[in-house]
């Protein structure tokens, strides 16, 4: 099911909370933060192992944050780089709308629609309990489809606009699968900006 296709929106969900912007940033402003942050951003390629294989994760990814606090995932470990000027005023203007505060971000260029995220919960112990994350997306539409873990008939798609803002707040992390797929469209980068908090 398609969702959220028009202004601010606000769904609430079982065990779920999502806010959409899709014009949280104007062309003009993610254009060019498309073209900084694809320039500036210390890009690495992890191996990552599915099935005892190891492959290269199919996308690059780089980390930034307030300390020098690690942070892993999927068997992954990364040292964050300190914020950079602009992702700082990224910061700032999604801590202003949201509310919330933040002091990492994980970025991710999927350089075409062979690049992928794989079903997963950003459910990691050091994001704390119900962990708010905020994703922003510059570049290539992609859709997003998330899926609950228990009640196999929620399972939704938005397609994430070049500048927009989506927030996954509540319990989401603990209950909702998310993912980017694969697509055989020939289609252009994406970058996604996921701010979040990590406990100390």
């Amino acid at each position: 099911m398609d969702l959220l296709k028009e202004g601010k929106q606000h769904l609430k969900l079982p065990n779920a909370e999502i806010e959409y912007y899709p014009n949280f940033l104007s062309e003009v402003k993610a254009n060019r933060y498309f073209e900084i942050i694809s320039d500036e951003t210390n890009w690495q390629q992890d191996n990552i192992k599915v099935f005892g294989k190891t492959y290269k994760q199919p996308r690059l990814t780089g980390l930034y944050g307030e300390t020098n606090q690690p942070y892993s995932y999927s068997n992954i470990i990364m040292y964050p780089r300190p914020f950079t000027k602009t992702i700082m005023t990224i910061k700032r203007d999604i801590e202003a709308i949201s509310n919330e505060k933040f002091n990492t971000v994980l970025i991710n260029l999927y350089r075409d629609g062979n690049d992928s995220n794989g079903w997963h919960g950003d459910n990691e112990k050091e994001l704390g309990m119900n962990p708010v994350i905020a994703s922003l997306s510059l570049g290539e539409v992609r859709p997003f489809h998330f899926k609950h873990r228990k009640l196999k008939e929620e399972r939704y798609k938005i397609n994430l606009q070049h500048g927009s803002l989506l927030l996954m707040k509540g319990e989401m992390q603990h209950h909702w699968l998310h993912q980017i797929a694969k697509t055989k469209k020939k289609i252009d980068p994406r970058i996604n900006l996921t701010f979040r908090r990590l406990l100390n």
